[in-house]
């Protein structure tokens, strides 16, 4: 049992604060029920179950903790509650959990893919949003590209509640290996910009497509703004200048929804 704030505590603290040591670990630390019911759904590598040792569990933490899905160690209440991040008292169960690769191989192999690649995003709960949009509304991959907000982050997986464990969700440094991806599977690549010379209803998001959605405030890069077949835009009224990035995603994925029904 752990009961104080020793070295493994401490690892875990990290992997809720500290980018570095999640990519250094390769894991991350997962609260709530719905993310890690998905994440075990998905067949996500889980590395052991935080319990808070009440007497009588409910019957989702006790077939959790059952089905050898990993080891399972009992933190005090107090603590397992700094580890949740609430202020209500303490969570039944947290998970570590691996954290997915980052290879371009994990993008699916389907006729009609649909990547959604968000550029540079500043805000890991925009990340999480435009994940949960992407798997609600039929997006086969999230990609995040350039100096960005980590998806792993855990305001990511909550504003996710989840959904980055049911699609892929991949990072990388540039658009580099998702064009050489996109050339090989045939995908026109749509951006998206206040100033785009096509309306969202005109663009070709029936087929292979990578969706390109800028950073919230300086939008697309130049890279891969000189990579996209065709940029979009949304039509909007009132004083609005523009949409949230991750609110603009689900606006562009309903629209590629339409298209493909």
């Amino acid at each position: 049992m752990v009961e104080r704030r020793n070295a493994t505590f401490q690892q875990w603290q990290a992997l809720l604060t500290n980018r570095s040591k999640r990519q250094a670990s390769g894991e991350l630390l997962v609260q709530g029920v719905r993310p890690i019911t998905l994440a075990a759904a998905a067949g996500v590598p889980f590395v052991s179950l935080l319990f808070d040792g009440r007497p009588r569990p409910s019957s989702w933490a006790s077939d959790l903790m059952a089905s050898g899905l990993a080891p399972v160690v009992r933190v005090a209440p107090s603590l397992l509650a700094e580890l949740g991040e609430r202020s209500d008292g303490a969570p039944e169960l947290l998970a570590v959990v691996r954290r997915p690769s980052d290879s371009v191989s994990r993008l699916p192999e389907v006729a009609a893919p649909l990547i959604v690649v968000f550029d540079r995003p500043a805000s890991p709960g925009n990340v999480g949003s435009l994940v949960r949009s992407a798997d609600a509304l039929g997006a086969h991959a999230v990609v995040v590209t350039g100096h960005a907000a980590d998806p792993w982050d855990p305001q990511s997986v909550r504003a996710s509640t989840g959904s980055v464990f049911t699609i892929p969700v991949l990072r990388l440094p540039g658009p580099a290996p998702l064009l050489t991806w996109a050339a090989s599977a045939g995908a026109t690549v749509v951006g998206t910009d206040e100033t785009g010379t096509v309306e969202l209803v005109g663009a070709p998001l029936a087929g292979a497509v990578v969706v390109v959605i800028g950073n919230e405030t300086t939008g697309m890069s130049r890279a891969w703004r000189d990579a996209c077949d065709v940029i979009a835009r949304i039509p909007m009224t009132g004083g609005a200048s523009s949409l949230n990035a991750a609110a603009a995603g689900a606006v562009v994925l309903y629209e590629a929804l339409r298209q493909r029904s």
